[in-house]
């Protein structure tokens, strides 16, 4: 029986797993091996390793797990989970179940870009979610945002911070928010409300095309796709889902099931609705969740209960 099985070996999964390995806790993570930003090459604002492979803190995150013998990681998918604090049931894709005191879900977030042709090949490579990630790589660049409504607002953005030609393409008739619209109009950004029908090319030289039959030249194009939270087990459990459908947390990083707690970008406070959803804080808040949970797995083995 495992003390801890956590869900997710990314960044916040794999910093849970070394701070309760370091503690001698017996950790089995489950990693399905479907990272949110596999297709970037790098990562940024991640002191130390800016401008780094994502792939290679995962890689490098998992070589220092074998370091410590309490710690097994897995390649596989969780399927289902069940049963109460103490004594939970995890159901694996092969069909194996393991037993487990607690559960760390660090699944994280699926995003899903717009059914565009050719933007899902390019996610990642040269077009972009974030321009906290991405922006100072594009800068003096020519871009696109494909956009509409409040998320027009990114045209207004990485217009302000990193290029001074930005065409917003609203993939339809324009629907922005009175304010929004008026920032667009302010900063003279033109609007092009054709929907896109595919994007070709490479980074610095990439054609949009649009249902207008007209073609746009880009060297880079940004766009704020929505995202998923990975919280099927959360469901299964019963924990309490936010508005935006990520698992409520309390600032320990327990859920509303005793003995489950959650990190990284699918867990957060409900006074926090929009929190940053970057590599360096998913790793900072599987250690600060991992840091509680030992201290919970400390206490349930006192022999004298702790008032």
């Amino acid at each position: 029986m495992y003390e801890v099985v956590v869900v997710g070996g990314g960044p916040a999964g794999l910093s849970a797993a070394l701070v309760l390995g370091r503690q001698r806790r017996r950790v089995l993570v489950v990693d399905a091996g479907q990272p949110r930003n596999a297709p970037a090459t790098e990562m940024h604002m991640y002191l130390g390793r800016d401008g780094g492979s994502p792939a290679l803190l995962l890689s490098d995150g998992r070589a220092e797990l074998a370091v410590y013998p309490t710690v097994e990681f897995r390649q596989g998918r969780v399927t289902s989970a069940e049963g109460e604090s103490g004594r939970f049931t995890v159901t694996l894709a092969d069909g194996e179940r393991v037993e487990t005191s607690r559960l760390m879900l660090a699944s994280g977030l699926t995003d899903q870009p717009a059914d565009v042709p050719g933007l899902a090949e390019r996610w990642g490579k040269s077009v972009y979610h974030c321009p906290f990630c991405h922006g100072y790589e594009t800068n003096g660049k020519v871009l696109a945002v494909i956009g509409n409504g409040a998320d027009a607002m990114l045209a207004a953005y990485v217009a302000d911070r990193y290029s001074d030609d930005v065409v917003l393409c609203t993939n339809g008739p324009a629907a922005m928010p009175e304010p929004v619209a008026e920032v667009i109009k302010a900063r003279g950004i033109p609007v092009k409300e054709s929907p896109v029908v595919g994007i070709e090319g490479e980074l610095d030289a990439l054609t949009l095309r649009f249902a207008d039959g007209m073609t746009l030249a880009r060297e880079a194009v940004y766009h704020r796709a929505p995202t998923r939270p990975n919280t099927e087990l959360a469901v299964q459990l019963g924990c309490e889902l936010l508005p935006d459908g990520c698992v409520e947390v309390d600032e320990y990083g327990r859920t509303s099931v005793a003995g489950v707690y959650a990190a990284g970008d699918a867990a957060h406070l409900k006074a926090v609705p929009d929190p940053v959803t970057l590599v360096g804080p998913s790793a900072a808040d599987g250690v600060r969740a991992a840091v509680w949970l030992e201290q919970e797995l400390f206490r349930a083995g006192l022999p004298v209960a702790l008032g």
